[in-house]
């Protein structure tokens, strides 16, 4: 496998203006990267967050070493999510355009595994929407799972081509396209890429950018803010994207302001200047990422919203398991029955009728007679109720459960009763059934951990 950065690649990127290549290839042959984690401020708890911060986002911590993240409760509570440093700058760009100062609807189009779109859900508005979508069915569901671990009920999952979204004219207040690309950024993470690299894939990639943009762009509102991003250092698939943006889609560029300290290096499109952000790992800790801001200046016909027919508030029953209950509405998937931000019915409605949906809201379990099975969804939503019980874990007994392992009965010392949320470290990791002589374990089986 080689270690040896594409001459090709080299060669047009030391065309830039101050583009230092010695540093770039010395860089890429130095052994290992960073390992940076973003922490889940909803869930937060005890965990430790005394290693370095990331600058351009307040919730990023880079590790000192990489840890085993499987054997650690507190990531499959959703505590943290492990995510490259660069990427962060999207909280950057939220903030700076003041994007969390209101309620949106915003879509994450190219949304696995998730990173991004758990960033969403913490830095935009509480009561905003979000849509996370994603082509792949497999990675769709890798996706789905992530969101339920950061545990907010306002997000729907779908599984669509972007295409799809040109049926919902002007409905989306903010797009981020974090577009497939030659993952030339990757290369100190993923030796494999820099085989698979070639100009030739290069062209390939910024013709399924402007595909994937040109198909899901008018439903973007009018005035709305679209975010693009790669992991590529080729200008075709950045300022290039960013030029075809601006003399094609009725796109306006946006600068986003980064203190130098940060090393960011900022650069303007040949054709309308638009600000670019680069990150080289020569002169800032994280892998290679681009991002580029703007805003939609041409006009947008808008969707047609609907006064959907009314949808069942929580019932009694549910009231002992939801927090906040009346904040809700329910609605039933199957025999599942879900929850939804109240104020967020009437984009159910559009779009199930728009999209194919991989899940929305959080699941909250089925009913049984006069009582609920909960599901595992709602043990990680931030939409339970407080007071459920809890039983308490110690590490090796968190790691027991998690590989769907028997527990003893000697732990239950308060003498719990029934249904009650396994624990540890205050981080709830799922359900288990508290029985006279037995602990039921109900983790759900495709998430356990192999024994280790």
């Amino acid at each position: 496998m080689s270690n040896i950065i594409p001459p090709a690649l080299v060669r047009k990127l030391g065309s830039l203006a101050g583009f230092d290549t010695a540093a770039f290839e010395a860089v890429h042959e130095q052994e290992g990267g960073l390992t940076s984690i973003r922490i889940n401020p909803a869930k937060s708890g005890h965990l430790d967050t005394s290693s370095d911060q990331v600058p351009w986002c307040d919730t990023g911590y880079y590790l000192p070493e990489r840890p085993i993240f499987t054997l650690d409760p507190l990531f499959h509570a959703g505590r943290y999510y492990v995510q490259e440093a660069s990427s962060m700058f999207v909280a950057h760009a939220i903030k700076v355009l003041g994007l969390h100062e209101r309620p949106l609807i915003a879509l994450d189009l190219c949304a696995a595994p998730g990173g991004k779109s758990t960033l969403l859900n913490t830095y935009l508005h509480r009561d905003s929407l979000l849509i996370a979508n994603e082509l792949i069915k497999a990675r769709a569901t890798v996706l789905a799972d992530n969101l339920i671990r950061w545990g907010h009920s306002n997000t729907i999952v779908s599984n669509n081509d972007p295409s799809a979204f040109r049926h919902l004219p002007g409905y989306i207040d903010l797009m981020l396209v974090d577009a497939p690309c030659s993952g030339s950024g990757m290369f100190r993470k993923d030796r494999q890429a820099i085989n698979e690299w070639s100009e030739a894939v290069v062209q390939l990639c910024s013709e399924r950018q402007r595909r994937i943009l040109a198909d899901s762009l008018p439903a973007l509102r009018e005035g709305g803010i679209l975010l693009y991003s790669t992991c590529s250092y080729s200008i075709e698939e950045n300022e290039h994207i960013a030029d075809w943006l601006c003399e094609t889609q009725g796109m306006e560029p946006l600068s986003l302001s980064a203190p130098g300290a940060w090393g960011i290096e900022q650069t303007r499109s040949d054709k309308h200047a638009c600000p670019g952000y680069r990150f080289y790992p020569h002169k800032l800790r994280g892998e290679g990422f681009f991002l580029a801001a703007f805003r939609k200046g041409s006009k947008q016909s808008t969707f047609d919203r609907r006064k959907p027919k009314a949808e069942k508030t929580v019932t009694p029953t549910l009231r002992n398991w939801v927090s906040n209950a009346d904040d809700f509405f329910t609605f039933t998937v199957g025999e599942d029955i879900h929850i939804l931000p109240k104020d967020r019915e009437a984009d159910l409605h559009i779009l199930q009728r728009m999209l194919y949906l991989r899940s929305a809201g959080t699941r909250v379990g089925r009913s049984a007679k006069d009582d609920l099975i909960p599901a595992h969804d709602l043990a990680l939503s931030l939409a339970r109720h407080p007071d459920i019980p809890v039983l308490a874990l110690a590490k090796d007994q968190a790691l027991d459960y998690l590989r769907k392992g028997n527990l003893d009965p000697a732990i239950n010392s308060q003498g719990l009763k029934g249904w009650a949320l396994a624990t540890y470290q205050h981080a709830t990791l799922g359900w288990v059934k508290l029985l006279p002589n037995r602990i039921n374990n109900y983790y759900p089986k495709e998430w356990r951990i192999a024994t280790m």
